[in-house]
């Protein structure tokens, strides 16, 4: 009985982590995603504590949940390229062209930069209204995100992206000098 539920304990705790942060999966930091949790099941399934077909039904639901962030995140990157190519008027192709040689969305929009800011302005804030009626964000947050998004907004569409940077894909994030749209240095 008491293995029971320990076991039930350890599923319901991986699926309420899996249904509240399921992009972030543990890694070994060396490319192996879900190697870290993946050797924690193995040991409580040679503990005793879980069977084998409980682990790998929850190794099922991370490579599930792994997947579906995935597809949403590519969808994501899809709708925001297109909000672009539809207010600049070029194609896609095009677009990561002239933004792999070096220049800015200001650049590329010369003209229309007023336009491609208030469609990416209002992308975002649709995408925030949709966050707080999904119940996936908090309002106050919202508000706050809401604040400053026209000054982000110009800010991604100014900097200058460097080699490494592909669209849409942002630098990795770290206090080693990562970028962001944190609060920024520390005094």
């Amino acid at each position: 009985m008491k293995k029971k539920l320990v076991a039930a304990s350890v599923i319901a705790g991986v699926a309420l982590t899996l249904g509240s942060i399921s992009g972030a999966v543990a890694h070994d930091g060396k490319g192996e995603r879900g190697a870290g949790i993946s050797k924690v099941l193995d040991g409580l399934a040679t503990k005793g504590t879980l069977t084998k077909d409980q682990v790998d039904s929850i190794k099922k639901a991370m490579e599930d949940a792994r997947t579906s962030f995935k597809a949403e995140l590519d969808e994501r990157r899809a709708a925001h390229l297109k909000v672009i190519t539809d207010a600049l008027g070029i194609t896609e192709a095009d677009l990561k062209t002239r933004l792999k040689a070096g220049e800015t969305l200001a650049a590329i929009a010369g003209e229309k930069k007023e336009a491609l800011i208030t469609a990416l302005v209002a992308f975002h804030t649709k995408q925030i209204d949709d966050a707080v009626a999904a119940g996936k964000l908090a309002s106050e947050r919202a508000t706050a995100m809401k604040a400053n998004l026209k000054d982000r907004v110009t800010t991604m569409v100014e900097r200058v992206k460097g080699p490494k940077d592909g669209f849409g894909k942002g630098k990795k994030f770290s206090k080693k000098g990562g970028k962001g749209f944190g609060p920024g240095p520390r005094a």
